[in-house]
C-alpha cells in the first residue's frame, strides 16, 4: 500500500497526516478552518484518497501557517507515500466545472517543483478563509510532494466556485497522475530516475 505518514511540529503548528493513495474513501479533515477543511474534503474524496488530518495552529494569529504547513505536510506524505515512483502515469490533467466556474488543473510528478497559479480576481475571504492562502498551500504541496502543478480558472466569478472547482481539479489530476499504467513498470522518465 501507498500510504504516507507525516508528523510536524513547529512553534506555529502541530500536524498530524496520514495519506493513502490507494484508500478507500475514509477522511477525516481537522484544519480549524472550516472553508479549508472543505477544500481538503473535496480533493481527498474526487482524488479517492484516504486522508487523516489533525492540525492545531495558531489561529489567533490567523490561518496563514495552518495552511502552508498543511500543505507542506501533505506534499511530503505524498512524496513518501509515491517511493521511487515506478509505474505511475506521473502526468494528470483535468477539467472541472463548478457552475459558471471552469478550472483546470494540470500536474507532472517528475521531482522538479514549480506552481502556477492563476484564478483571477478573488473576494478576500470565502468563510473564515484568507483567499490568497489557496495559493500558498498549492505552492508548499507542490514544492515539497515535487510537483510541477498548473491551476488556472478559465473563467468564473465566484470565488468558492473558483477555488472549490481547483481542489476536485487537483484531486482529479493526481489520481490520474498516481495510478499505475498498464503499459509500463518502470520509472517514467527517459532519464531513469525521478
Amino acid at each position: 500500500m501507498r500510504i504516507g505518514k507525516i508528523f510536524r511540529e513547529t512553534r506555529e503548528t502541530q500536524i498530524d497526516l496520514k495519506i493513502d493513495l490507494d484508500g478507500s474513501g475514509r477522511i477525516s479533515v481537522k484544519s480549524g478552518i472550516g472553508f479549508f477543511n472543505h477544500m481538503l474534503n473535496l480533493f481527498a474524496a474526487h482524488g479517492q484518497f484516504d486522508l487523516i488530518l489533525d492540525c492545531k495552529g495558531d489561529l489567533d494569529v490567523d490561518g496563514h501557517h495552518s495552511v502552508e504547513d498543511i500543505g507542506i505536510a501533505l506534499g511530503a506524505a505524498i512524496k513518501n507515500a509515491l517511493g521511487d515512483k515506478r509505474g505511475i502515469n506521473r502526468y494528470g490533467t483535468f477539467f472541472v466545472p463548478m457552475d459558471e466556474s471552469l478550472a483546470l488543473v494540470s500536474l507532472d510528478i517528475s521531482n522538479r517543483s514549480f506552481l502556477v497559479f492563476d484564478a483571477g480576481e478573488l473576494a478576500p475571504t470565502v468563510g473564515n478563509f484568507d483567499t490568497e492562502l489557496a495559493e500558498e498551500f498549492l505552492r508548499a504541496f507542490a514544492f515539497n510532494a515535487g510537483i510541477t502543478l498548473h491551476a488556472k480558472i478559465l473563467y468564473g466569478k465566484n470565488t468558492h466556485h473558483k477555488l472549490e472547482a481547483i481542489f476536485k481539479a487537483l484531486g482529479h489530476a493526481l489520481r490520474i497522475a498516481v495510478d499505475f499504467d498498464a503499459k509500463n513498470t518502470g520509472i517514467p522518465s527517459t532519464k531513469g530516475i525521478l
